[in-house]
């Protein structure tokens, strides 16, 4: 690992405050001042300002998202969906996905970047599930369309084969295989109808726990990190 990225990793600071307190000598690895981020660190002693930095190990967690609570770290309209999390827990994660400030359910967050990467990868193809209630019941046909695949306005091609399961006339399981911007809602859209509802319930093997209740958290199982591999 590069030394200014365990910096960041390590204290909690910016690219651009770890930048300046390696120029202002505040660093030192085996008790040598170093100035250059670009070096790699291995077991060295890191210290900062006189302080012995270590990694934590990653944190995984999993948030039962409510209404009205932005994916992201700051926000100027809503509340953001870390101040649901204790502060000194929520300090350095990162939404592993998002959900629309509408949108309910299953979201992931996490300090280890790789494991999001993988996980938001186009190529890995995760699969997700929603439930979905609709405006006016589903047409017949809808689930064929979804199966072959939809175009989307301002998309250069259809949508990646999509799997429907009908509950009612009006709410059903959708499972997709992408995350393009509003996609659900873009899908029915595209077939006339409108998205009134939409709770994520799964990411690939990870199920939203049902003792879960809206606004609350628990970490990952070993087992569920390792399912994003």
């Amino acid at each position: 690992m590069r030394l200014d990225r365990f910096l960041c990793e390590a204290s909690g600071l910016t690219r651009s405050l770890a930048k300046k307190a390696l120029s202002r000598g505040e660093v030192t690895v085996n008790d040598q001042v170093v100035k250059k981020g670009d070096i790699k660190i291995g077991d060295q002693r890191v210290c900062l300002a006189g302080r012995l930095l270590s990694l934590q190990p990653p944190r995984y967690i999993m948030l039962h998202k409510p209404q009205g609570y932005i994916s992201a770290t700051q926000d100027e309209v809503h509340p953001c969906v870390l101040q649901l999390l204790p502060p000194e827990l929520a300090a350095g994660l990162q939404c592993a996905g998002r959900l629309d400030v509408d949108t309910t359910g299953l979201l992931l967050l996490t300090d280890d970047g790789q494991w999001s990467h993988r996980l938001r990868s186009p190529k890995r193809a995760c699969h997700k599930t929603y439930r979905v209630g609709l405006a006016e019941p589903l047409a017949d046909g809808t689930a064929d369309r979804f199966a072959e695949g939809v175009m989307l306005h301002g998309e250069p091609k259809a949508t990646l084969p999509a799997t429907l399961e009908v509950i009612t006339p009006t709410q059903v399981l959708l499972t997709i295989q992408e995350g393009k911007y509003h996609q659900v809602k873009r899908m029915f859209a595209a077939v006339g109808n409108r998205v009134t509802a939409l709770h994520r319930l799964q990411i690939g093997d990870i199920v939203l726990d049902a003792a879960l209740a809206e606004g609350e958290w628990r970490h990952l199982t070993p087992k569920e990190v390792a399912s994003i591999g």
